[in-house]
């Protein structure tokens, strides 16, 4: 999957960007307050990505 397409899914769930680093971006759930690594690479393969989603409760 895209990592924009996995931020666009990310934002819909109420998520939002806390910080960028130099490798990771790093997503918070306000509901929840679960904070998740995401890969700054272009394409991010479909187990990471499912994980990401379940973690951060935005499946």
């Amino acid at each position: 999957m895209k990592r924009r397409d996995l931020e666009r899914k990310l934002r819909i769930a109420g998520c939002y960007l806390k910080r960028e680093g130099s490798s990771h971006a790093l997503w918070i759930n306000p509901k929840t307050g679960v904070t998740e690594a995401v890969p700054r690479h272009a394409e991010i393969k479909e187990p990471l990505t499912k994980r990401i989603l379940k973690n951060l409760n935005a499946e």
